[in-house]
């Protein structure tokens, strides 16, 4: 997928915030992510950093072997503690050239160290965008992640054996329209979305 190493750090702190910005009262709010609340969402990321930490530091077992749809995540108690606490150790993790190299797992699916990172990388900036939009607040992805998020998504648009898409069909947008919003297109969300 890529043989750039990307700091996947400014995009981690970035979600970082937004999961700060949260407010007990938004946990419940909708999310552009069918079935998931804004509490479901957050679960979501914790379990993603974890599997993708534990991928960059090929650390492989039961974190990088759940595939994450076998159930809804959901919060405990600690998350506002753990959940930047675990971005952190994922963006230090793939800070390791050797993340980048040889093979490894996550969500239970075999992955080199390219498209792993690429992928993780991917998930931050969507999520991200999700957790924004659900929860009114600005965002403004790192241009780096941003930019590999993008090249993932749209060689799967092209891929015919992926019918048009990763996580669902894509959204047209502008041609002119900027990348974050052809990202999320590409991701199968309308980039117009807004929380209720």
């Amino acid at each position: 997928m890529t043989d750039t190493i990307v700091d996947l750090g400014p995009q981690a702190r970035i979600v970082a915030r937004l999961a700060d910005g949260v407010s007990d009262d938004q946990l419940s709010a909708p999310t552009p992510c069918p079935g998931m609340a804004v509490r479901n969402l957050l679960g979501h990321l914790l379990g993603l950093a974890v599997a993708f930490r534990d991928a960059g530091r090929k650390d492989l077992g039961p974190t990088t072997d759940t595939n994450p749809d076998d159930a809804v995540a959901d919060l405990g108690p600690g998350w506002r503690e753990e959940l930047p606490k675990v971005l952190d150790e994922l963006a230090e993790a793939w800070r390791d050239p050797a993340a980048w190299t040889g093979d490894t797992r996550a969500g239970g699916v075999a992955l080199t160290g390219p498209e792993a990172g690429t992928v993780a990388a991917d998930e931050l900036v969507i999520h991200g965008w999700d957790l924004a939009r659900s929860t009114g607040q600005e965002y403004e992805p790192d241009p780096s992640a941003l930019r590999l998020s993008y090249g993932m998504l749209l060689a799967a648009a092209d891929d015919p054996s992926r019918g048009g898409g990763i996580f669902g069909p894509v959204v047209p947008v502008a041609r002119d329209a900027s990348l974050l919003d052809r990202a999320v297109g590409l991701s199968g969300r309308d980039p117009a979305w807004r929380r209720p």
